[in-house]
Order: C-alpha cells, then structure tokens, then sequence
C-alpha cells in the first residue's frame, strides 16, 4: 500500500469532521480513499479528495477533555466528536494500537450501530491499512477518529436475543420479518424492532458460533449473504442496505487485531445489527428480480467490476464494490459482481 499517498489523503481529510450537512451524512472520505489505494487506484486519489472535500463541514470545536473517568457519561454525545477524537488521540500516543483497541472494543461493541455503523467501518478500514503496514501518525490519528466518531455516535441495536438457532445467515435474514412503518430516519425505523412479532426469535435463529474459530466463517457468510442480497432488495434502500454487508466486512478484517475472546460476541453484534437493518429498510413486499446483463466474466472479472466502481466514483459504490469482489474471489459466487454492478444503476454517478 503506497503509504505516503494514505498518509496525505488522511492528513487532508482530517481538517473535515465526520459528519456533513443538515442531515449529518457521514464522511465517508477516510475509508473510500484506503480502498481505492488499496485496490490500485492511488493515483487517483488526489482528484477524487479534492472533489470529496468540497462538499465536507470543518471539524466541530473542542468542549472540554474526556477524562478516564467521565467517559461514559460523553458516550453517545455527538456535540463532543472533538473532544472524543483528542482524548483517543492521546491514548494512541500513550500505548500501542492494539492494546487501545482491546480495550475499546468491548466498550463501543454494544453502540455499534453509531452513524449507522460508519463507527465500526471507519474503525476496521483503519486497521486494514494498519495492519497492511501503514503504522505511521497518520493511520494512527485516522484509527483516533473513527473511533472518536464511533463513541460519540454510540447507538445500540434494540434488544434482541443471542443466536441459538440453526440456520446459516443466508436463510436467516431472508426469514425476518419487516418494521410496520418503513419510512423516517434510522432511530425511528429500529424503534419498531421492540414492537415487531417475531424480532428476537429471528436473531436467535441464526447458528451461533461455538468458539472463536468460527467466528471467521461465520462472518464471511453474513457479508456474503448481504452482498448477495442486494441484487434483489437494494432498489428498496440503495444506501441503507450497503451496510449489511460493509459493516460485517469491516469487523472481519478487525478480527486479526482483537483478542480472540472478542471474537464471538463481535460476531452476535453484527448479526445483529445486519438483522436489524434488513427488518427496518429491506423491501416488505419481498425481493424484486434484477435484470443485470452486462456482469464482467473471466479471470479478471473481479477487477473489472472494481474498476467499474472507480468510474463511477460514488463513496458507497466504491465500498460495496470492494466487499463484493472479495465475497466473489472468496466463493465464485457471480451474484456478487452482479450486485455490484447492480448499485452503479442505483445510485447516481460522480459528476
């Protein structure tokens, strides 16, 4: 990974903060550019951040310090990014990543849908490229930020129950129910959840993992099973629906950094949340047939699809691409390069 190309997108991106506009969208900036370097494409990063930025707010200003002992009372304050990112800044400079990771992990795990889990995905995008070599201040800084973001948005997922059942993850979301009411924002979608018959058993449906070692597969299926799942239920959310499979994604490529007594239950949290999120904005009336035609065949079919994302140029196409063309050299499975070509149709193109 060309580090020094990460580094200067990162150190630009970090005069922005998390979130833009009215509506707070998420900064999607960070992660996007350690994919399109990542992928091959660093040479296009420097365009693609100029044009990113332009639409971008400055980083909110600093409250007061979070401190070790006041600091869950600030989770879950947004006004207080500024002051998360400085104090976890702070803890980077004090002790290696990983040892800050262990220890946040399990504290932010039961918030991880905050942002709409662009905590968690802005984390793991950031220990990709740690863990790829990119140790340096900047990587450092970006794992401070998207933490920071990460307990500062902290939301959990309405009470469910653990995975019990025996149904792998494919089968498993497909036999969730729908919220009611599928309009208005993200919390008042996931406030249904309480209220849905039948939402703690379809969590509990899931095959639970035994023990840490198969954790991996089990979440490479759920990220599998989401990517493919697009292709008939995206058109319902284009945007919403990508985190079902990103999310799981990030956490992991995470796994390698957390301690292995963290692996289970960062797996139920992100069955969870995928659950969760395919209940509130997956389509009621069941899935709708795509007609994709033109998906890339041969042995570089996977790049193909990639590069294709690249053109388009939208952050969350760039994403989802990325975790389609790895569901798809993991598996075969050219459902996956269909969903991928299949959000280029819906979201619209970089001008």
């Amino acid at each position: 990974m060309p580090a020094g190309v990460l580094s200067e997108a990162y150190a630009r991106l970090h005069r922005s903060g998390p979130e833009w506009g009215e509506d707070q969208l998420t900064n999607h900036g960070p992660m996007a550019v350690e994919v399109m370097i990542r992928r091959g494409y660093a040479a296009q990063v420097d365009r693609w951040v100029d044009r990113y930025r332009s639409r971008l707010d400055d980083l909110p200003g600093s409250t007061s310090a979070i401190g070790e002992r006041d600091w869950p009372e600030a989770l879950g304050d947004g006004r207080r990014v500024a002051d998360w990112t400085a104090y976890f800044t702070r803890q980077l400079a004090a002790a290696p990543w990983r040892d800050v990771l262990a220890t946040w992990w399990p504290r932010l795990l039961p918030g991880v849908l905050a942002g709409t889990t662009h905590g968690v995905i802005r984390v793991g995008h950031a220990v990709r490229a740690l863990l790829a070599g990119a140790e340096n201040p900047e990587t450092l800084h970006e794992l401070a930020h998207g933490l920071a973001f990460w307990a500062a948005r902290y939301q959990s997922v309405p009470a469910s129950a653990h995975p019990a059942g025996h149904l792998d993850p494919g089968t498993a979301l497909d036999a969730l129910g729908r919220i009611p009411v599928q309009n208005g924002r993200v919390a008042e979608r996931l406030g249904q959840l309480g209220d849905l018959p039948g939402w703690p058993a379809g969590v509990a449906a899931l095959r639970p993992a035994t023990g840490p070692e198969q954790v991996s597969a089990r979440l490479a299926d759920l990220v599998t099973a989401a990517t493919v799942r697009y292709l008939a239920h995206g058109h319902a959310s284009p945007v919403l629906l990508v985190h079902t499979a990103t999310a799981p994604n990030a956490v992991l490529h995470t796994l390698p950094a957390l301690p292995r007594d963290l692996w289970v239950p960062s797996l139920t949290a992100m069955w969870t949340t995928a659950a969760a999120i395919t209940a509130a904005y997956a389509p009621p009336a069941g899935p709708m047939t795509s007609r994709v035609t033109d998906v890339p065949e041969g042995p570089d079919a996977a790049a193909d699809v990639v590069d294709r994302a690249m053109r388009h140029g939208d952050e969350h196409v760039i994403k989802f691409t990325d975790t389609a063309a790895e569901v798809y050299t993991r598996t075969g499975n050219r459902d996956a390069l269909a969903a991928a070509v299949h959000i280029t149709t819906l979201i619209d193109p970089v001008g």
